[in-house]
């Protein structure tokens, strides 16, 4: 049985890393959702242990221990926020740059930079032409 989850737990981590490493966002996100899962599968094999539950045990009795199962739902829930808040993110910059491709979304990115940098020296060069012209108005009344 602990060969099953731990199987289960391979395959979930492997296809997770594989989607990683594809250059779609939704992909990314699919990778990061599996191996969440594979964490949760191995958290519930770590706490496989015959027993009764932990409410009103007789004296000697097995207890099976309740905190793997409650780490589990834990990060279910935890792991349920953060896709949920990488596909509204994913979705947003879908929405503004019409694409999903990370190579896409970094052209666009150096593109806008470099929008930016030539705003930035252009009003840097207005700058000094103000100070210059203020510099030549100073000269022209102290004379």
């Amino acid at each position: 049985m602990i060969l099953a989850f731990a199987l289960a737990a391979a395959v979930l981590f492997g296809s997770g890393a594989y989607l990683l490493l594809k250059r779609d966002l939704i992909r990314m996100v699919a990778g990061i959702m599996l191996i969440s899962q594979s964490a949760v599968v191995t958290i519930i094999a770590a706490g496989l242990a015959r027993g009764r539950a932990a409410i009103a045990v007789a004296p000697g009795d097995a207890v099976s221990d309740p905190l793997p199962q409650a780490l589990a739902l834990t990060a279910l829930v935890i792991g349920l926020a953060t896709v949920a808040l990488l596909l509204a993110l994913v979705h947003r910059a879908i929405v503004v740059f019409r694409t999903a491709e990370q190579d896409e979304l970094a052209a666009t990115e150096a593109e806008h930079e470099a929008g930016l940098e030539r705003q930035r020296q252009a009003d840097r060069e207005e700058a000094e032409a103000r100070e210059e012209s203020e510099r030549q108005a100073e000269r022209g009344r102290a004379r």
